[in-house]
């Protein structure tokens, strides 16, 4: 999904990743909150004008549920200062951060099946 780098674009990816996690029938909690946390992010910290963010979902019987959030601040780190990196982490069994294409970066985290 792509959607606009502002607090309401935000918030609707918030939304339409706890419809996707129903229709699949994953636990929503845990994975809504990091989908919070990272759009928060991009938009943020990651925003450039005129310029959208990326919402993948991921997920398979077996695999993990990948959540990730493409910006186009490739120049910039994700911010770690404030808690939502620490939140992310907490409610994750992975995360990281992808560089690329050129001024992009991707932040994503993974929960294992039976977790969140």
């Amino acid at each position: 999904m792509q959607l606009s780098s502002t607090p309401r674009g935000a918030r609707l990816a918030r939304l339409l990743a706890v419809e996707q996690l129903r229709c699949w029938g994953l636990p929503l909690d845990a994975p809504a909150q990091i989908v919070a946390e990272l759009a928060a992010n991009a938009v943020t910290h990651g925003r450039v004008p005129g310029r959208d963010f990326r919402l993948v979902l991921t997920a398979g019987a077996a695999a993990p549920l990948r959540i990730e959030v493409t910006d186009t601040r490739g120049d910039r780190e994700p911010e770690t200062a404030g808690r939502g990196l620490a939140i992310v982490g907490a409610l994750a069994d992975r995360r990281g951060v992808d560089r690329g294409p050129v001024q992009r970066k991707t932040v994503w985290a993974e929960i294992d099946p039976g977790a969140g």
